[in-house]
């Protein structure tokens, strides 16, 4: 079984940068794309991107410019970078493994606890 324990959430002024971290306990992170998501009360869980094996990434509309995946193989982590948070970004954010088909992305594994990040306005 995979756990999946992200860390690095809290509260931040619109306009900061947050970077998230969540390590992976299997060495099986390497060979698999990552995605980050999040989930705002009240809503569903959604995609915020992802990164494949190589390091080639996507994001969705509502983030791209702003957030940044990276991922570190030898450490079993991929990170986000967020900056320019606005209140509209505040969610539980997760990582999971995922499977990617074109413009479906499917998530792998169970879901770890989340962080929560919260913006001030």
């Amino acid at each position: 079984q995979v756990q999946l324990v992200e860390s690095g959430g809290g509260l931040v002024q619109a306009g900061g940068s947050l970077r998230l971290s969540c390590v992976a306990s299997r060495s099986i992170f390497s060979v698999n794309a990552m995605g980050w998501y999040r989930q705002a009360p009240g809503k569903q869980r959604e995609l915020v991107g992802s990164i494949t094996s190589g390091g080639r990434t996507n994001y969705a509309d509502s983030v791209k410019d702003r957030f940044t995946i990276s991922r570190d193989n030898a450490k079993n982590t991929v990170y986000l970078q967020m900056n320019n948070l606005k209140p509209e970004d505040a969610a539980v954010y997760y990582c999971n493994f995922v499977r990617l088909g074109g413009s479906i992305v499917i998530p792998l594994a169970s879901w770890g606890q989340g962080t929560q990040v919260t913006v001030s306005s």
